[in-house]
């Protein structure tokens, strides 16, 4: 799982799972289960439709995926849903992160209960073939001998792409301009041209263009090498000490859904998690199976308000 080193949120731990006198869970489930996502076919259903099958048979009720125009519809449904286990959602870390940079439709500690995080996605630091630099600790050199003559290219503001790489500047101390595209495709496409000199994003995305020899990969954004891409190093270990990206996705309750309804979840969730042919399918989709307690989630979802909230302000990132 994630290595944090950030304790301390600037939110109340409001976020735990609260109450078990309302619902006992005995009974849980006696009705159908509706996992609400993103749009059809984005890796957030993709992620809650494996989900749903591995949980339907041992939970004895059919588990149906819902899918909303948006992850934001999504989430707001389900915090404004019953707090009886029959409502899910399963999204990504724009849940937590989003709120920072702009007002949304519900409170990430009040409106949701945290089950398990189910899956996690690696970037790669991955840089055009002109760029004289081979290991990340030559490209923060490099950076720090030319403050603001190279580019980097992300998707919106706000995105995995545009955070990872402000959360790089910030630890490095170097000042590389940002240049915006409309999604992590086009920003690749302008990194194979030269348009733009480094893009931190999915392995997915980026692992094909540097296997043709089209880009050059640097490092992993994990903490600790990846199964996904083992042959590369990770940006900690390689010249940015403690620096660490990962794109989270979880499963969350509404909030104060009984702690038996959760744990229930939790226990069959978990044991899905760890079946090898559904880790083997998720890193054929360029994503690692990871479960947790709900316990270790909140920690999580805490932390990473508090750390990104510091980049955010910091580099006085606001929404368009």
């Amino acid at each position: 799982m994630l290595r944090l080193n950030f304790a301390v949120s600037i939110f109340p731990v409001g976020i735990m799972i609260l109450g078990t006198s309302a619902v006992s869970g005995q009974d849980y489930p006696n009705k159908p289960i509706r996992i609400i996502t993103g749009p059809a076919g984005a890796g957030s259903d993709l992620t809650a439709r494996q989900i749903a099958q591995g949980i339907s048979g041992p939970l004895g009720q059919p588990v149906i995926t819902e899918n909303r125009a948006s992850t934001f519809l999504a989430a707001e449904a389900v915090s404004k849903a019953p707090p009886d286990g029959y409502a899910l959602v399963v999204q990504g870390a724009s849940l937590w992160i989003q709120p920072l940079l702009r007002k949304m439709p519900y409170d990430v500690v009040r409106d949701f209960s945290p089950i398990s995080l189910l899956a996690r996605e690696v970037s790669i630091v991955a840089v055009h073939p002109s760029v004289p630099a081979k290991a990340i600790k030559e490209l923060v050199a490099l950076a720090k001998a030319r403050p603001g003559e190279l580019n980097y290219g992300s998707a919106a503001t706000g995105s995995p792409s545009h955070l990872a790489a402000e959360l790089f500047k910030s630890m490095a101390t170097v000042n590389i301009v940002r240049i915006a595209y409309k999604g992590s495709p086009p920003a690749i496409t302008a990194l194979i041209t030269g348009e733009v000199q480094l893009v931190i994003t999915d392995v997915g995305l980026l692992a094909p263009h540097v296997k043709s020899g089209r880009l050059r990969a640097l490092a992993v954004t994990s903490a600790e090498p990846t199964a996904l891409v083992p042959s590369l190093p990770t940006v900690a270990a390689s010249g940015l000490p403690g620096y660490e990206w990962v794109g989270m996705t979880g499963i969350l309750a509404p909030g104060k859904t009984p702690a038996p309804i959760i744990n229930r979840l939790n226990q069959e969730i978990v044991r899905v998690l760890n079946l090898p042919d559904l880790k083997e399918r998720f890193l054929n989709a360029g994503i690692e199976a990871v479960g947790s307690s709900p316990d270790e989630f909140v920690a999580i979802i805490n932390s990473e308000i508090v750390r990104m909230g510091k980049v955010i302000r910091d580099a006085g990132i606001k929404t368009d």
